[in-house]
């Protein structure tokens, strides 16, 4: 991914987080049990997490650390929000969703994003290391 890109990502993945986080506050506060809303904000704060991190890939990119592994580390952030977020969002809302059925379909998508944000964190240090050695 170019360094645009994954600015541009982050900056709609950030607004998306908060959108997200006052809909919980708000409407799924109303409508969901304690549980299942902190299932919810656990995936908010996750996505929150990881758009600083796309914010660094983006602007070391911009700084022409030109590793491969920026572009790397920023899709395994991009996956691991929806995997791990967007399977937690799923988990949280699937009663009042009508998406009892995919339940145990949602459950191990969660770990593989949070596998996929390990792996990204991996990438951002060798970036780093490699532009150091250069």
């Amino acid at each position: 991914m170019k360094p645009n890109q994954i600015l541009f990502t982050a900056a709609i993945l950030g607004a998306i987080a908060v959108i997200l986080g006052a809909f919980a506050a708000h409407f799924l506060k109303e409508n969901l049990d304690e549980k299942h809303l902190e299932i919810f904000k656990v995936g908010v704060s996750y996505q929150f997490y990881h758009v600083p991190a796309l914010l660094a890939c983006g602007i070391l990119g911009k700084l022409n650390i030109n590793s491969k592994f920026l572009g790397y580390a920023a899709l395994c952030f991009i996956i691991g929000t929806l995997f791990f977020s967007g399977s937690l969002y799923l988990l949280a809302i699937r009663d009042i969703a009508g998406l009892s059925s995919i339940a145990s379909i949602l459950g191990p998508i969660t770990p593989i994003g949070g596998v996929f944000f390990i792996i990204g964190w991996v990438f951002l240090a060798i970036s780093v290391i490699n532009s150091s050695t250069k």
